[in-house]
């Protein structure tokens, strides 16, 4: 799958550094980052099998260092159970051909919807509709993370419409992130899309994804909230934008 060389392992290893600053600092990006570089390096399907390791262990990270586990789980449990039902059903398409047009169409919805965020007013779920809307939001990201790689529409705008306070915001990000990672990890492998040294290099993008987080996360901590907010979806924007030109090359 991969043919290892110096400057591979260096694109890797500042690809997974950078997305882990935006993660560390919204809370999201690494997959969208990392799918965006490493596909014009590797193939769709190889730049997914290494999002993986990095992927998974940056969520638990994410996930555990938030104020309020029980609580979001409790709530968002049938959006979670939806992900995984649609992830399996879509890796099909990942695993089987080009995922340019799909990706591309993705990040013209992000740009749409963060560029109107930021100039109106923010959109609310209200509580007597999540019973049965998020199931649904969570079905259909999971067909897109299964089709992708991509683990951001619609989950990301949907829970930042529920209206949670910015750190239970990145906490409900790194529960559905894991939980998509888990599941696109799983219906990889029952396609035979893993291979040995493909997971020896994801394994290696580990240190500089933590280290990324991690300054991501210094930063985040002196922000406020109007600017974290802002920030996030100017983040949305410039990752929705560098989807359609990524798929484009």
């Amino acid at each position: 799958m991969f043919e290892t060389s110096a400057f591979l392992l260096a694109a890797v290893a500042a690809t997974f550094f950078a997305a882990g600053v935006v993660k560390g600092v919204t809370g999201m990006g690494l997959p969208t980052v990392a799918m965006g570089v490493l596909g014009a390096l590797v193939s769709p399907l190889a730049a997914a099998s290494l999002l993986i390791v990095p992927s998974f262990v940056t969520n638990i990270w994410q996930l555990l260092a938030g104020p309020g586990l029980g609580p979001l789980i409790r709530r968002l449990w049938p959006m979670m159970a939806a992900i995984v039902a649609g992830t399996l059903l879509g890796t099909s398409w990942l695993a089987a051909g080009d995922t340019r047009p799909t990706t591309a169409a993705l990040g013209a919805a992000l740009v749409v919807y963060a560029g109107f965020t930021l100039f109106a007013r923010q959109f609310h779920v209200p509580p007597r509709l999540e019973p049965w809307l998020s199931p649904l939001v969570g079905a259909a990201t999971g067909i897109v993370t299964g089709g992708t790689g991509v683990f951001v529409i619609p989950a990301v705008p949907y829970l930042q419409a529920l209206g949670l306070a910015r750190d239970d915001l990145v906490q409900a990000l790194g529960l559905s992130f894991t939980v998509s990672t888990v599941a696109l990890a799983a219906g990889l492998g029952a396609r035979g899309a893993f291979q040995p040294d493909g997971i020896v290099l994801s394994a290696l993008a580990v240190a500089p994804a933590l280290a990324g987080m991690l300054a991501g996360q210094l930063v985040r901590n002196r922000i406020g909230p109007a600017a974290f907010r802002r920030g996030f979806l100017f983040c949305l924007l410039l990752l929705g934008a560098q989807m359609c030109l990524g798929s484009l090359s």
